[in-house]
């Protein structure tokens, strides 16, 4: 009898440990930061945007890291990120000419590195 009890225990602790893993790999979990980032409403650009630039960024792992990376590149003047956690990049809207330097400095300092910029047609 006790065998039974110790086996749906850890059965039970399984079951929540695997419901954890999954959220994590889903990026819905909290990993870094200790505890959820409230999402800032998306960064409205003033005027007609001339271009947009994927930048391919490594590090990022859960919706917190999304949400500061986003911040990150909002503080560009002219330009404004939407994050794609799963595919590991950012698209940025840009209303000015934004050098590769510029994104560059905006994540500099960061857990996050930028492993390429191009121009999205």
């Amino acid at each position: 009898m006790a065998t039974a009890i110790v086996g749906i225990l850890v059965l039970v602790a399984l079951f929540f440990a695997v419901k954890g893993v999954l959220k994590h790999f889903r990026g819905e979990s909290s990993c870094c930061g200790g505890g959820a980032v409230t999402a800032p409403p998306p960064k409205k650009l003033s005027g007609t945007v001339i271009g947009k630039k994927v930048v391919d960024i490594e590090g990022m792992t859960c919706g917190n890291c999304k949400i500061r990376v986003e911040q990150a590149l909002n503080t560009i003047d002219g330009a404004a990120a939407e994050v794609n956690l799963h595919r590991g990049h950012a698209v940025l809207k840009m209303t000015r000419e934004v050098s590769d330097d510029e994104i560059r400095q905006a994540l500099a300092g960061s857990s996050y590195t930028i492993t390429g910029i191009h121009a999205k047609g």
